[in-house]
């Protein structure tokens, strides 16, 4: 699933994104258009993504989430 799929599903907004990870707007504004961020940042919305679902989700699950080094 997209990570654009994933915050429609769970009705959140870019902002809400950002404070669910515990990350800056940018950064999560990046991730929705699908500009690279980092892995740590990543890895903080998979698991915002995780905690809101109740299921693990994981970085590679996030469809298009691109992942700099």
């Amino acid at each position: 699933m997209k990570l654009g799929e994933y915050t429609r599903s769970l009705g959140w907004s870019i902002s809400e994104l950002a404070r669910q990870a515990s990350m800056d707007f940018n950064t999560a504004r990046k991730a929705l258009e699908g500009q690279s961020i980092s892995a740590r940042s990543a890895n903080k919305i998979a698991s915002a993504l995780s905690k809101a679902l109740g299921e693990r989700i994981l970085v590679t699950d996030i469809e298009d989430l691109k992942v700099g080094s």
